[in-house]
């Protein structure tokens, strides 16, 4: 150490003085510090100072031994405020220590927080969506359970319906079989006069040669009687007799089989295909169609031509069904040929023709009149059930729709209309040979 009142004694004062004022002035200043120990810093400051003061007088008067008395003094205020900025300043350095750990913890404590709350937030989330899907699955639970019960109402209705279609079609068909029994009894009406008066004829005939036969056996039994008998004219009595008795049964058979068609054509079975001679069930149907026209009107008389190929093999056919079709649209072609005959006046002549002929594996049968025609309007409606020409009364609207059902699908053929208004209608039936 310098010699007190010395220059490197006054730079060494200087040098030791510098950090401990510093100190001084960084607790004094400090808000931290207490006012106790700013108080005693002040008053330990003040009385280094003066005690630095003492020394520095007491050196200038050549006092040594007091200056010296003050220096340590003074060294004994330095060294307590250097004590007390030391720990202060341990005390600063721990503090903020303390602070930076306590930062830190508070940190990590709101990155722990702020994980907490984005973990909230995200269960928060998760929640919200869970809760989304559950009331979506319960909406989709509930239209579900909505669409099932309506779909079961549906379907019950359904059921109602069909069982509804089911009667109905039952009704349906319950009254198509009376409508058809009834379209053939109807035919069957129109046509009672011309079946009585072909069912006359050979009655008329039967009659005749049943009395002539009588006759011929009592002259014969008269022959037989005479002492002289002639056996010629025995002979030739019994050839007359039997010829006679030929015709009656030819006659009585021609009857019969006119009474037979009269009753396939009123009977309600469909009855099964058989090997069938068109030719003979077309003039048939000829002379009993024309017959029943001509029970309506007496004076109505029409040309009647017929083309029958004798090469036509038999068809297996339903006779009564084929013959009820050949009647109904033969009673069309004389009903249509006597109307236009009302109006036409003198000069028309009424024609029916009928014609047959193979065309490879299908026979045809053509039924052509002339009368007043088909219009083209309503061309496409003559196969429907219900429709008519004929006045109210006179036609049911039925027979073409039955007959165009009995050929194309009871028979697998076909039934085709070509007219001309006011010239011509042919209605062609095409059945297969094969059946």
């Amino acid at each position: 150490m310098p010699a007190p009142g010395s220059a490197a004694f006054q730079q060494y004062l200087r040098a030791q003085l510098a950090p401990i004022d510093k100190w001084l002035d960084t607790l004094l200043t400090a808000k931290s510090s207490s006012p106790q120990l700013t108080r005693r810093l002040v008053v330990s400051r003040q009385l280094r100072d003066r005690s630095q003061a003492l020394s520095k007088a007491a050196a200038r008067q050549g006092d040594y031994a007091k200056a010296l008395l003050y220096f340590r003094q003074y060294t004994a205020y330095k060294d307590s405020l250097t004590a007390v900025a030391t720990a202060n300043r341990i005390a600063n350095l721990a503090y903020r220590q303390n602070l930076l750990k306590k930062e830190a913890q508070i940190q990590r404590l709101t990155q722990a927080r702020a994980l907490s709350e984005q973990t909230a937030s995200r269960q928060r989330q998760l929640v919200l969506a869970l809760a989304g899907w559950l009331v979506l699955l319960v909406g989709l639970a509930l239209v579900l359970i909505r669409s099932n019960r309506a779909k079961h109402q549906a379907n019950q209705q359904l059921s109602e319906q069909k069982e509804a279609v089911q009667q109905a079609l039952t009704d349906l068909k319950t009254a198509q079989t009376q409508l058809v029994q009834a379209e053939k009894m109807a035919s069957l009406g129109e046509l009672t006069a011309g079946i009585a008066h072909e069912i006359q004829n050979p009655l008329n005939f039967v009659n005749n040669f049943s009395e002539v036969s009588t006759e011929l056996l009592a002259e014969l039994a008269e022959e037989a009687a005479r002492s002289t008998r002639d056996p010629e004219l025995e002979r030739e009595l019994l050839t007359d007799v039997q010829q006679n008795l030929q015709k009656i049964s030819q006659h009585g058979q021609r009857a019969s089989s006119i009474v037979r068609g009269m009753l396939a054509h009123a009977r309600t079975n469909p009855g099964q295909k058989q090997p069938t001679n068109l030719n003979a069930l077309a003039e048939e149907a000829v002379q009993l169609a024309y017959h029943g026209s001509r029970a309506k009107d007496g004076a109505f008389e029409a040309r009647l031509t017929t083309q029958l190929d004798p090469a036509l093999p038999p068809v297996p056919v339903v006779p009564q069904e084929v013959s009820r079709v050949l009647l109904n649209v033969l009673s069309n072609a004389f009903y249509a040929v006597r109307q236009k005959q009302l109006s036409a006046g003198p000069g028309y002549q009424p024609e029916v023709q009928v014609r047959t002929q193979q065309a490879g594996k299908q026979v045809e049968i053509k039924i052509r009149d002339n009368g007043n025609g088909v219009p083209d309007a309503i061309k496409q409606k003559v196969f429907n059930p219900f429709f008519t020409t004929k006045p109210s009364g006179e036609g049911t609207g039925l027979g073409l729709s039955l007959s165009y059902d009995i050929i194309t699908k009871g028979h697998g053929g076909t039934f085709t209309l070509a007219s001309e208004e006011g010239q011509f209608t042919e209605l062609t039936l095409t059945l297969p040979v094969g059946g």
